[in-house]
């Protein structure tokens, strides 16, 4: 099964002076394997001087818009952002995997809803694909938006976001929050913070109304806001989160093992089961992940950003113990269920058998 699809580039929109809106059509072959979950992701890949990078973005196309958008914000030192922002023409190919992820929560047509939604600068993306969906599809629900950026100028769907006040008047609402440049009420000036947030909370938005909170952006905001909205009485499960820019790289220290263990014939008996076909072979145990074994093995085991952020390299655990080092895309339930990060996972037994299928 082909894991990467030829998507070609229709329409490229400047939404501001770092980012794009690109609008991606599949061959007619792949189509119904573009089909979207407000909320979702795409992982594209490219060669840069003879490496392969992959880079995961968000879709930013309501259900209902008949198009697959994704907006990319350049980023200093970032070379597909800056290719895509730069050199990327109409007519162009690109290639990418399916829709992933599982930032989003069911549509009803007749629930009745308040959902709040936090984005910070280009954490907007997957936001605004939900945004649209709920309002379309929940013609009872309503959604309010705290969108925090530097300066206006840097604000991506400053003008769709002002649309859709207009469309939905009174089901949707947004506050700016600007932290270099001052606005008539101050509390919507600077970072979003603890004090700022109890504030918001006391003053416009009353936390015990909201079913669902979707959070998006840099990593320091999200757990702060995440921390806030507990405080106020949400529940871990009312609490959605999509991180797109973690302040950990790489993986943490591993912990110590045995010189035992790390000998020659004192490895893992791994077998794991990729798009139906089940593979058997020796990997290590001083510290080699499941998604590094499985690539050293020439399977095409799929991954993204190898650094625990999406969701993209998540397995099921059938057999064996794993330890994950970094997890910050997986739910609670989703670890107790035996899924895990293959990208941040290594092996703690003396056998494992792993499926990417389940």
């Amino acid at each position: 099964m082909a894991r990467f699809h030829t998507l070609k580039v229709t329409d490229i929109h400047r939404d501001t002076r770092d980012a794009v809106v690109l609008t991606l059509t599949p061959r007619d072959e792949d189509r119904e394997l573009f089909n979207f979950t407000q909320g979702q992701y795409l992982t594209f890949r490219r060669a840069f001087d003879g490496e392969e990078l992959r880079r995961s973005y968000s879709i930013c196309a309501g259900l209902d818009d008949g198009v697959l958008q994704v907006g990319i914000k350049r980023v200093d030192g970032g070379a597909f952002s800056t290719w895509a922002n730069e050199n990327l023409c109409l007519g162009d190919e690109v290639e990418a995997m399916s829709p992933m992820g599982r930032f989003f929560t069911p549509i009803t047509a007749d629930s009745e809803k308040q959902y709040l939604g936090f984005a910070g600068g280009s954490g907007i993306t997957p936001l605004l694909s939900i945004i649209k969906t709920t309002l379309a599809r929940e013609p009872k629900s309503r959604f309010t938006l705290i969108y925090a950026n530097r300066q206006i100028s840097s604000i991506m769907f400053r003008e769709v976001l002002e649309d859709l006040k207009n469309t939905y008047l009174g089901r949707f609402s947004v506050i700016h929050v600007l932290q270099q440049e001052g606005q008539e009420i101050d509390l919507f000036t600077g970072r979003i913070d603890e004090a700022k947030l109890k504030d918001m909370f006391r003053i416009w938005i009353d936390p015990t109304s909201i079913d669902t909170a979707f959070i998006c952006g840099p990593e320091p905001m999200m757990l702060s806001i995440a921390a806030s909205l507990r405080e106020h009485g949400l529940k871990d499960e009312q609490i959605k989160f999509e991180l797109f820019a973690s302040g950990q790289q790489g993986r943490a220290k591993q912990r110590p093992v045995s010189k035992q263990a790390a000998t020659t014939g004192a490895g893992v008996q791994a077998m794991i089961t990729l798009d139906g076909t089940t593979r058997s072979f020796a990997m290590e145990r001083n510290g080699q992940t499941i998604l590094e074994a499985a690539l050293a093995n020439n399977l095409d085991a799929p991954y993204s950003c190898k650094a625990g952020v999406c969701s993209t390299c998540r397995c099921k655990v059938l057999e064996g113990e794993v330890e994950m080092a970094i997890n910050h895309a997986l739910e609670d339930y989703e670890v107790r269920a035996g899924y895990v990060l293959s990208c941040q996972a290594s092996v703690l037994s003396d056998r494992v058998v792993v499926s990417y299928d389940e």
